[in-house]
């Protein structure tokens, strides 16, 4: 069984709280918009960290960290992007691999919008962990945390992190 957290949109921003929720875990995931590379340098000290880059993040991010990591996790095939879009609504630069090949688990951020949804079509799960961050629109800053143990997605908890 491992213990994920998962985070995206942080634009810049780490701090206690965070780093916290970051020792509770056995890995990091980032799906994007990283800002300054502080943020993953901090949490890659703790623990291991998978992560993408995002439409904010620079040249180091991107020389650091890949626009798209599809990786298995125990039995579970994890695709994570930056700008994915959601079931019904894919962004057109993943909709026809996402379609010939999906994953098991879709994750992404950008939209700052947390939102976990099935998709019946493509029986996969996907996930948005909204925003960690203090900058954009969003008002409560969110994180996912989860637990995979074999082929199972498992004990799935919102993480409100408060107002930013």
């Amino acid at each position: 069984m491992i213990k994920i957290l998962l985070l995206s949109d942080t634009h810049s921003h780490i701090d206690e709280t965070i780093l916290k929720y970051v020792r509770l875990a056995d890995e990091i995931w980032h799906a994007g918009d990283i800002g300054n590379l502080q943020v993953t340098d901090e949490i890659k000290k703790l623990k291991p960290l998978r992560a993408v880059y995002g439409n904010i993040d620079d040249d180091k991010a991107r020389m650091e960290f890949p626009l798209n990591n599809r990786f298995f996790c125990e039995n579970i095939d994890v695709w994570i992007t930056h700008i994915g879009g959601y079931p019904g609504k894919y962004n057109q630069t993943i909709r026809e691999e996402i379609s010939k090949n999906p994953p098991k688990l879709f994750i992404c951020g950008h939209s700052h919008i947390l939102k976990v949804q099935f998709d019946k079509k493509l029986n996969l799960l996907h996930m948005n962990p909204g925003a960690a961050g203090i900058h954009g629109f969003h008002q409560v800053r969110t994180m996912l945390r989860f637990e995979i143990e074999g082929e199972k997605i498992q004990n799935l908890e919102v993480i409100e992190i408060g107002k930013k």
